[in-house]
């Protein structure tokens, strides 16, 4: 099977935009470039990448972009537009010029914003339309306080594709967790969004196997289906809790346990559909 990882980083942090990013998270505080992964692709069959934004400026994406461009293994781009910007559906529609086919969609970093329902705001209809219009993918980095928002903005815009990344961080290490479950449920019954089994090991107790996430991937599976559920590696922030090799032994135990024979759909497909690969492949 030719895997496709639908969520990594690349990044170096003296760009200065990174304001999560300090000394102090140790491991991930060093230059992570295509050099780091490739031979971790190799080894476990994974054929390309979707490659995520991790700063919220446009400069991190026109850096990414250049990556894109050169590293065969990047099957394309989710980049940062200032949706809040007056001019912010030209920009959008520039950025999308520019990248050639390489931009696949775009995140706003909902997690770290004060305002819980900043994402459904009507003065960002425009944007969201625009993005929409240049067939760009919404991918929504949300915790459970954000995901009401990210429905609502999604049911303004029937035509806008969008992914929830690393399942809407539910915090698995407190245990059980109300408002994710139904928040979750609610996003996946009203709109067309997938959603990304990535980032759960980060969210988790040290250590966590598989029947610590196999409750919260069951919801998951439950709510999205498997047609609608693409596999993530999170690298390089995965290695804050696991490796590559674990993470991805793990995520095929869990597909294999709560939706047997969707293997290739969840570890390929999905990704490929919702991003239109083969569509900008021939383009």
């Amino acid at each position: 099977m030719n895997r496709l990882d639908a969520h990594q980083h690349y990044w170096r942090p003296a760009r200065g935009d990174y304001g999560w990013l300090t000394p102090a998270m140790d491991v991930l505080y060093r230059n992570w470039q295509p050099s780091d992964l490739r031979p971790l692709l190799a080894a476990h069959d994974v054929a390309a990448t979707v490659l995520v934004q991790a700063a919220p400026t446009e400069a991190e994406t026109e850096e990414l972009l250049r990556i894109a461009s050169e590293e065969p293994t990047v099957a394309g781009v989710v980049g940062w537009v200032d949706l809040e910007a007056g001019d912010a559906p030209a920009r959008i529609g520039a950025l999308a010029a520019r990248a050639g086919g390489r931009l696949l969609g775009l995140r706003p970093m909902l997690q770290d914003l004060d305002d819980p329902d900043w994402v459904a705001r009507p003065a960002l209809d425009a944007a969201f339309e625009a993005m929409a219009a240049h067939g760009l993918v919404l991918d929504i980095l949300a915790r459970p306080s954000h995901l009401a928002a990210a429905r609502t903005r999604l049911l303004r815009h029937p035509h806008l594709r969008a992914v929830l990344d690393h399942c809407g961080k539910p915090d698995i290490a407190a245990g059980e967790d109300p408002a994710w479950r139904a928040g979750v449920a609610a996003l996946a019954r009203d709109t067309g969004a997938y959603c990304k089994l990535s980032g759960l090991l980060t969210q988790a107790p040290a250590g966590a196997g598989i029947e610590d996430l196999s409750p919260w991937v069951e919801h998951v599976f439950a709510c999205f289906g498997p047609q609608r559920v693409l596999w993530g590696s999170d690298w390089p922030v995965l290695n804050l809790a696991g490796d590559y090799a674990g993470w991805l032994r793990l995520a095929t135990g869990l597909v294999r346990r709560h939706a047997p024979g969707a293997e290739r759909a969840v570890f390929a497909g999905n990704a490929r559909a919702l991003y239109r690969l083969e569509e900008r492949e021939r383009a």
